[in-house]
């Protein structure tokens, strides 16, 4: 099947992949003056007096934007926010399809930061937690982190998290095959925008000690005055080997390559260099850092990547519906990383030892058990940490 092609043929059949559906019967005059007016006062009133009932008389429990400005759609780029849309509804889709969580794709014309946050913060008592998407770095960081200050809901910026938390849980099972311990591996991860150092700063505090991050122009180090400032800040927790050069360099003598980069851009030779047994996960799409047959040949002991074509999807849609409705059941203040490490936990964990091999080491997307062990796992997280709510 041309993918392509196909898809574009059905959205013009679709005409959008999401709708609202009312879940009240307005079809008499009883009805409506319940649902509506003069009966929807009381519940107004309610609100007023105590807005924390907005999570229990409304839908706010249960619903959150999908929010881009249309600068980073996947291998895409800046194509604009209403390009952007057919990425988020298909998001929103997956959010229902996946976690019950009814979402709204809302892509913002704008590129300014300060005008970005305060469009959120005005719109966010309409929400019971924030999605971010495809946003570009560095502006995603900024946007995130003064948003996770200033709203008492979840922020949760899916190109960052979402991707740290299903690599570390195909990390995980990879490592079982490997019989290698992540206190005791060498991480190369080439890709220095949002989600390469999301990556980076999650193996970190997972319990990984040892990441060399590597960019467009080579390994980052410490003290590079050329280094934007959130390059400076994951510089000086990555790269404790102080390493110089290209990405070659870096992976010689590691255990385990992470892309979140560009195509083409790892060759035979360098997977050779690696460690015993290493593990690749070259996810650039459409077209990975390197195939995975070229890594097989190369010897790599267990290879994932970002294409659903190939065994072991490393695809963030294991995440987000999950951790959103673990985190909006408990009406979470926020999604912290206790909450992702048991999302990470909780995706490993459902490939039980037996089914473990090395074509196997990640649920299917489609596998509703899996989102429903990391809702379970995520609720549990929040309310040992603290953030929940009930």
């Amino acid at each position: 099947m041309n993918y392509r092609e196909e898809s574009l043929r059905l959205h013009g059949e679709w005409k959008g992949k999401i709708e609202v559906v009312p879940r009240v019967d307005v079809s008499t005059r009883e009805k409506l003056s319940l649902a509506y007016t003069p009966g929807v006062a009381e519940p107004c009133l309610a609100i007023h007096a105590d807005i924390e009932k907005s999570f229990v008389l409304t839908r706010r429990w249960n619903t959150v934007p999908v929010i881009t400005d249309g600068t980073a759609v996947l291998g895409l780029g800046d194509i604009g926010p209403e390009a952007g849309m057919p990425v988020m509804e298909g998001k929103c889709a997956l959010f229902k399809a996946f976690g019950g969580v009814d979402a709204v794709p809302l892509c913002i014309r704008s590129k300014d930061t300060e005008e970005i946050i305060r469009t959120i913060e005005l719109f966010a008592g309409s929400f019971g937690g924030i999605n971010l998407e495809d946003i570009a770095a560095p502006r995603c960081f900024e946007i995130e982190r003064r948003l996770k200050e200033d709203l008492d809901i979840p922020v949760f910026h899916d190109d960052q998290h979402g991707t740290a938390v299903v690599t570390a849980a195909a990390l995980l099972n990879a490592l079982k095959l490997v019989r290698k311990k992540k206190e005791e591996i060498r991480v190369v991860i080439n890709g220095a925008g949002a989600a390469g150092i999301a990556i980076a700063k999650y193996l970190l505090r997972f319990g990984v000690t040892d990441v060399t991050l590597c960019d467009s122009k080579g390994i980052i180090c410490e003290g590079d005055g050329s280094l934007n400032a959130a390059k400076r800040e994951i510089a000086a927790l990555t790269n404790r080997r102080h390493l110089t050069g290209k990405l070659a360099a870096a992976m010689e003598g590691a255990d385990v390559f992470i892309g979140v980069s560009a195509p083409g851009c790892v060759t035979k030779e360098m997977v050779s260099s690696m460690a015993k047994d290493p593990i690749v996960f070259p996810c650039a799409n459409p077209v990975p850092e390197i195939s995975r047959e070229e890594a097989l040949e190369a010897g790599a002991a267990v290879v994932g990547t970002g294409s659903s074509e190939k065994p072991n999807q490393i695809n963030n849609v294991l995440v987000f519906p999950g951790l959103f409705r673990g985190a909006l059941d408990v009406r979470a203040r926020d999604i912290n990383y206790e909450m992702m490490f048991a999302a990470s936990e909780a995706i490993a964990s459902c490939v039980k030892g037996s089914e473990l091999t090395a074509d196997y080491i990640l649920p299917y997307a489609y596998d509703l058990t899996a989102h429903a062990a990391v809702a379970e796992a995520v609720a549990a997280a929040a309310r040992r940490s603290g953030v929940a709510r009930k």
